[in-house]
């Protein structure tokens, strides 16, 4: 498998990393290490890049069933890891339990503490985003939120992601300031900027310990699935965990 490290600067005991679409068995156009069952790959297949990715963790990682929403799931030792939750956050202070986000265009997001002591793993679609995905997320942890460091992994990019009407409405309609993600198009769409618009969510939150990829999914079919080049395509995967 292929991945790539996160450029943040996080206590020691924080792993995380984010995978590419290199290395996998998957065939065309899921080529080829997807890591979703729900986009119709071969789930044999799909079971096989899970086990290579899982070599790399200290134990199977937690997954949602993503429908961009505002929910976060708390797994602590209660948690029955086997049930995939409908969710688009995840949260814990347990040591080596890996949280896993997948992406393929939307914009994943780690954040941990200062003390690396909790984390936190979102799916960071536009619909989540404006309807307080992040808000949600960080009012789980138990430090003020100046503690809390954040990054934005591989999305598509402000060249690629054009939205309509309704989207940017969502976004001023929180903060006239939000107008600055959007530039107005000829033909009465805009183009949008994930990574502002969250970056904007978290600073208005009181988060500015902030890393951002800037990388585009869309411009690099070599290394990432991209669902508005592509649609039916395979999902990346970005985690994180605390290490015991």
């Amino acid at each position: 498998m292929s991945c790539i490290s996160t450029a943040w600067t996080t206590p020691k005991n924080i792993k995380s990393f984010t995978t590419t679409r290199k290395g996998g068995v998957s065939k065309p156009p899921f080529d080829s290490f997807n890591i979703a069952y729900h986009v119709n790959d071969n789930p044999n297949d799909v079971s096989t890049n899970r086990a290579l990715l899982h070599e790399q963790l200290p134990c199977s990682a937690v997954w949602l069933e993503q429908v961009h929403s505002n929910e976060v799931i708390e797994v602590n030792s209660k948690t029955d890891l086997n049930i995939v939750e409908q969710a688009d956050a995840l949260f814990t202070k347990e040591k080596n339990i890996p949280l896993a986000i997948m992406t393929a265009d939307c914009l994943p997001i780690l954040l941990t503490d200062e003390k690396g002591s909790q984390i936190a793993a979102i799916h960071g679609g536009w619909r989540g985003l404006a309807g307080g995905i992040i808000n949600n997320t960080v009012a789980c942890f138990d430090c003020n939120p100046s503690d809390i460091k954040a990054w934005l992994g591989p999305a598509i990019g402000p060249e690629r992601f054009e939205v309509g009407q309704d989207v940017v409405d969502a976004f001023s309609k929180l903060n006239i300031n939000h107008l600055s993600g959007f530039k107005p198009q000829k033909n009465g769409q805009f183009l949008a900027n994930i990574f502002v618009l969250a970056q904007q969510l978290l600073i208005q939150l009181g988060i500015s310990h902030i890393n951002s990829e800037q990388r585009c999914t869309y411009n690099d079919p070599e290394l990432f699935y991209s669902y508005r080049r592509e649609y039916q395509t395979g999902r990346m995967a970005s985690l994180i965990w605390i290490e015991n």
